[in-house]
């Protein structure tokens, strides 16, 4: 078997990493879901002129959860590379993963409410 690639660059750490975010969103739904809301995000921040330190945090927690979706694809492909036969322990790694997304994902929509409501409250009450 071949080992695998490394870097010699930081061009091509960054090729890597690039093909690693295209693998994920090519065959992770979840990731394409959360990439959609980011988009959706951001219209409204422009469209509702959030100021620099609300923008600081929406791409912050934009950031942090697509982060921890790509961290999750990766774990899942760990655990199911060391792990091909269901086993209790691959499932707690898989299920704490999808948890760490779930905290981050509440608490971004928590801080989405905090940020957006009281525009939104402004146009339409």
């Amino acid at each position: 078997m071949k080992p695998p690639a490394r870097a010699r660059n930081v061009w091509q750490s960054l090729a890597f990493a690039l093909a690693g975010m295209r693998h994920a969103l090519q065959n992770q739904r979840n990731l394409r879901i959360h990439v959609a809301i980011a988009a959706a995000v951001v219209i409204a921040g422009l469209a509702l002129r959030i100021d620099r330190s609300e923008w600081a945090v929406v791409v912050t927690l934009i950031a942090l959860v697509i982060g921890l979706e790509l961290l999750n694809t990766a774990i899942e492909a760990l655990v199911d590379l060391a792990s091909p036969v269901p086993h209790p322990l691959a499932k707690v790694a898989k299920d704490t993963a999808a948890g760490a997304i779930l905290v981050a994902a509440i608490g971004s929509a928590i801080a989405g409410l905090i940020i957006f409501l009281p525009r939104l409250w402004q146009i339409f009450f």
